[in-house]
């Protein structure tokens, strides 16, 4: 086991050492039969371990696995920048979507079903699909290319063409290997509540990336007189996706098991004051309350916010009322060595005189 996601400062986001793991794509995130038990971090080194290797993988995932395995290697990169997606959106959050020392974001029982649950399936779902988007698009897996379809004509004198993004096979690929364990779980029983709920938020995850996407143009006629565009569709910036998705996060809808429903889906919402609505395809959903996040409880996967950094003048989440649960801060004054008169020397150098050393104050949760 590689402990590639312990810090320095506890709990906060993965180490800058520990990033190789993203860029050499030599770390695959398996997800268990229910993701939510145990996110596990095995460091493999070609394409035929991690089939030989990673453990849990259901009938449909080994196939993928075999058959497709460069597809499977962006999904392993996309779930790599779900996660640091999700470190992003929630660094100044109790709960910061930092795994503990085996590697776990989600341990036991109490933040199964939760809020931050329906988060991490989300982005983590939309991190495939936008990496599986992009390899497609640059031609490295063999069954799948860029999207060359949209080439239809429109009376305001642009045309579809070029080159899109491959968002189609994306989700279909996305769908079918990391929605394959809750799938399993519903043969076995189907009215499992968090089965469900996982589903709608994978698919969710999928449905941000597609409707975050983007169109580009380009102008053509005589001195860019722009008589015709030709139009393709890119992605989002990944970042634009976590922050659409933490938007429906925080807006996300309590459901329950309706047992005499006939829905497939097989959820009915709780929404404080708007009993009316209906739970669209792209909302978040969750079963159960969340902890609070505050205390450590190593026997159910929560870190806990002592040692975390806290911001004394904030009034927001990052504040350290709020971040310390009221048990109060330390102070510590850091010594920064500055730099002064920095200058460019051909070539290619920047000098700097060392300059009197600068004071901080850093504030930490007891």
């Amino acid at each position: 086991m590689v402990k590639a996601m312990e810090t320095s400062d506890s709990n906060n986001s993965f180490s800058p050492q520990n990033l190789w793991i993203a860029t050499l794509m030599l770390t695959l995130f398996t997800l268990t039969s229910h993701l939510a038990e145990g996110l596990r971090i095995r460091r493999l080194t070609s394409i035929p371990e991690i089939c030989a290797n990673v453990t849990d993988l259901t009938h449909d995932q080994l196939i993928a696995c075999r058959e497709q395995s460069q597809a499977v290697l962006a999904v392993s990169e996309g779930t790599i920048k779900g996660i640091f997606e999700c470190q992003e959106q929630f660094k100044n959050e109790r709960w910061n979507c930092t795994p503990d020392a085996k590697g776990n974001i989600f341990n036991k029982t109490p933040q199964r079903g939760s809020q931050e649950t329906a988060f991490f399936y989300a982005i983590t779902s939309s991190g495939v699909v936008h990496s599986l988007s992009q390899t497609c698009r640059s031609g490295n897996i063999t069954d799948c290319s860029c999207d060359r379809r949209m080439t239809s004509s429109s009376d305001g004198g642009w045309k579809w063409g070029g080159c899109s993004d491959n968002i189609d096979y994306a989700m279909n690929f996305a769908k079918k290997f990391v929605d394959s364990p809750d799938e399993e779980v519903l043969k076995r029983k189907p009215d499992d509540p968090e089965a469900l709920m996982n589903l709608h938020n994978n698919r969710a995850g999928r449905l941000a990336v597609y409707r975050k996407m983007e169109s580009r143009c380009r102008c053509h006629g005589i001195s860019g007189s722009c008589e015709l565009k030709t139009c393709w569709r890119v992605l989002p910036n990944f970042s634009q996706v976590g922050s659409y998705l933490k938007e429906k996060y925080e807006k996300s809808i309590k459901i329950k098991r309706n047992v005499k429903s006939k829905d497939k889906k097989g959820i009915s919402k709780r929404r404080r004051g708007r009993k009316a609505d209906q739970v669209n395809e792209d909302d978040l959903v969750y079963i159960r309350k969340s902890p609070n996040y505050c205390e450590h409880a190593p026997h159910l996967g929560i870190l806990g916010t002592s040692g975390r950094r806290c911001n004394k003048n904030s009034e927001g989440p990052d504040s350290c009322d709020h971040l310390c649960c009221g048990r109060g801060y330390n102070t510590q004054t850091i010594v920064k060595p500055g730099l002064c008169n920095c200058r460019f020397r051909w070539c290619c150098q920047v000098i700097c005189d060392p300059c009197q050393s600068k004071e901080e104050l850093i504030y930490t949760c007891k």
